[in-house]
């Protein structure tokens, strides 16, 4: 009974921002628990090559190529999926993006790409696939925060300000729809060895800072976001609603 508690088969779970990183490493995870995964992309080659590399694994895996800051074509691309296809049980909100720079010489473009890549975007892809969810009476938002959700470091505070917002959004989603049957949880990655973080992987300085800072004393690897993410994607967090769930190796509870 226990472990069934944590079986996906027969769900089908949306994955934005899912071709590469941390992603395309939640939407393996969520399909060897048994949903079939919808990966989400812009970029209709990359996010092909992601595919086939799950479907060489003999995975059930489905591509929808949308831009998730466009409000109009999330809707019309989760809409005609849910009419053609079918319905999206689950939904990981991992689309994002990062931009460096001293906040005093931080550009105006990046802090509003930010502003739609990594907050407005949880909305739009959030709100469309709710409005299923919510005339079924059950559904499943996991919506990836950060350790930047809770701590700052310099050079990224537009980011920080973004991974802020998505844990309130969070606790928004679930204060409007857990009386319809949805529980709406944030994800909260520390320092993982991602595309997204090669600048910093690479830079020996900041890794052993990383290490003595971290009371695990290392990066984490992106399959140890996994478990976290299939039990707030599953029965087992069927009270669980509002919260987020740091994955962070300590660092956000040690000085």
């Amino acid at each position: 009974m226990s472990l069934s508690l944590f079986d996906l088969s027969g769900k089908r779970a949306l994955v934005t921002g899912s071709s590469q990183g941390i992603g395309f490493a939640l939407a393996g995870g969520l399909a060897r628990a048994g949903a079939q995964i919808v990966l989400n992309g812009r970029d209709a080659a990359k996010l092909g090559n992601a595919a086939a590399a799950l479907r060489a694994e003999g995975l059930s895996v489905e591509e929808l190529v949308f831009d998730v800051t466009d409000h109009e074509a999330v809707r019309k691309a989760v809409d005609g999926f849910e009419a053609e296809t079918g319905a999206l049980d689950i939904l990981v909100n991992n689309a994002g993006m990062q931009h460096r720079a001293p906040l005093e010489d931080f550009p105006a473009d990046a802090f509003e790409r930010l502003l739609q890549t990594n907050i407005a975007s949880v909305y739009h892809v959030g709100q469309a696939v709710a409005r299923h969810m919510i005339s079924r009476g059950q559904g499943k938002i996991v919506n990836i925060c950060s350790v930047q959700t809770a701590l700052a470091r310099p050079g990224i505070a537009p980011y920080t300000a973004t991974k802020g917002a998505v844990a309130n959004l969070t606790k928004g989603m679930a204060t409007d729809w857990a009386k319809y049957g949805l529980q709406c949880n944030g994800l909260a990655p520390g320092y993982f060895d991602t595309p997204l973080n090669a600048a910093l992987v690479n830079d020996p300085e900041f890794t052993s800072w990383l290490a003595k800072r971290t009371p695990a004393g290392r990066w984490g690897k992106v399959d140890e976001l996994i478990g976290t993410c299939i039990f707030l994607a599953s029965q087992a967090s069927s009270f669980v609603n509002g919260t987020t769930v740091y994955v962070d190796g300590g660092i956000s509870v040690s000085l």
